[in-house]
C-alpha cells in the first residue's frame, strides 16, 4: 500500500482518537492496540516517514494513558481477559510460531538421539528417574511415579515449579531471545527422549494416555511463554523508531502480560496432574481430556484473538 493511501485510510480515525479521548479503559485499550498495529505497519514499509513518527508520538500518548491509572476493577480484569491478552497474543503470533518450532524441532532432536543413543535418556533425565521408572514398568505400572506424592503437596509444587519455569523462559528473552530459545530447547529435548522411552518399550500410547492429560496445558504454556521471551528478545533486537531501551520496556511489558495470562493455565495443569492423571482413567476419558485441553488453547490463544483483531479493525 502506498503511503498516501494508508494515511488517507487512517487520518480520521487517528484525529478521533485525538479529539475524542477515550476514557473506558476498555476502549482505551482497543485503542492502542490499533495504533501500535498502525505503527507496526508504518515502521515496515515507511521507517523514515513522518506518519511513522507521528505515530510513534502518538501511541506514546496513549500508552502513558493506558498506565497512569493503575486501578485494577473488576472491568479492567475482564477487559484483559476478554481482549488485551487475546490482542497481545494476535500481535506476537508469529513470535508463538517461532517458538512451537523452536521447541518442536527439539522434541525431534531429542527422540532421534536417544533412538541412536542407549545413554542418552539417562543423560537428560537422570539415573534416579529411569531406574525407578523401569522398576515400575517391571510391576505392571510403568507410570507410577504420578501417584507416589500427597495430592496436595504435589499440586502446590507443581504448579509453582511450572510457573518458575515460564517466568525464567521469559526473562531470559533478555538475553536478545538466545536464552527463551534455549530453555525452549532443553524442554524440547526432555519430552523427546522421555516420549522415545515409553516408545522403544511399546508403552508409547499408554504414555500419551497418561501424561499428556496434564501435559497438553503444561507444555502448550511453556511455548506460549517462549513466545513471550520472543517478544522482549525482539524488542531488543529490533527497536524500530523507538530507543532500545524504550523498545524493551514496552516488549517487556507485552511479554509479562502474556506469561502473567498463563498462571490459570498452570495451575489447571497442576490440578489435573496432583489429581487426575494419577487416576486410572477410561482411554476414552483420557483422550477427552487431552482434546478439549488442546482445544481450548488453540482456540484462546490463536482462534480467538484473531476474531477479536478482525472485529475491531472491519467493525
Amino acid at each position: 500500500m502506498k503511503e498516501a493511501v494508508f494515511v488517507k485510510r487512517n487520518t480520521e480515525k487517528w484525529q478521533e482518537y485525538e479529539s475524542t479521548p477515550a476514557h473506558d479503559p476498555d476502549r482505551l485499550t482497543e485503542r492502542f492496540i490499533e495504533l501500535t498495529d498502525d505503527l507496526s505497519y508504518a515502521r515496515t514499509f515507511y521507517p523514515k516517514s513522518t506518519v511513522t513518527r507521528y505515530l510513534n508520538g502518538v501511541a506514546a500518548q496513549f500508552h502513558q494513558k493506558l498506565y497512569s491509572n493503575r486501578q485494577e476493577d473488576r472491568n479492567r480484569i475482564a477487559a484483559f481477559w476478554k481482549h488485551e491478552l487475546p490482542l497481545l497474543m494476535f500481535e506476537s503470533r508469529f513470535k508463538l510460531l517461532y517458538s512451537f518450532l523452536f521447541f518442536f524441532g527439539a522434541c525431534i532432536l531429542g527422540w532421534l538421539s536417544a533412538a541412536h543413543d542407549d545413554t542418552y535418556v539417562r543423560l537428560i533425565m537422570g539415573d534416579a528417574y529411569v531406574n525407578q521408572t523401569l522398576e515400575n514398568i517391571k510391576n505392571g505400572d510403568p507410570l507410577a511415579i504420578y501417584g507416589g506424592t500427597g495430592q496436595a503437596d504435589m499440586f502446590m509444587q507443581i504448579t509453582v515449579n511450572n510457573i518458575k519455569v515460564s517466568f525464567v523462559a521469559f526473562a531470559l528473552g533478555s538475553f536478545f531471545s538466545f536464552g527463551t530459545i534455549a530453555i525452549l530447547f532443553q524442554n524440547g529435548v526432555m519430552l523427546g527422549s522421555f516420549q522415545y522411552f515409553f516408545f522403544e518399550r511399546d508403552l508409547l500410547l499408554a504414555s500419551i494416555l497418561k501424561i499428556w492429560i496434564h501435559g497438553t496445558l503444561e507444555i502448550s504454556a511453556i511455548v506460549i511463554a517462549g513466545a513471550a521471551g520472543l517478544v522482549m528478545g525482539h524488542s531488543l533486537l529490533f527497536p524500530g523508531t523507538y530507543s532500545r531501551l524504550e523498545s524493551f520496556k514496552l516488549g517487556a511489558k507485552k511479554g509479562m502480560k502474556i506469561v502473567i495470562g498463563l498462571v490459570p493455565v498452570f495451575i489447571a495443569a497442576g490440578f489435573l496432574e496432583s489429581f487426575i492423571t494419577r487416576l486410572t482413567l477410561h482411554p476414552v476419558v483420557s483422550s477427552s481430556i487431552i482434546i478439549a485441553s488442546a482445544l481450548f488453547i488453540v482456540w484462546y490463544f490463536v482462534v480467538y484473538p484473531r476474531k477479536i483483531y478482525h472485529q475491531m479493525t472491519f467493525s
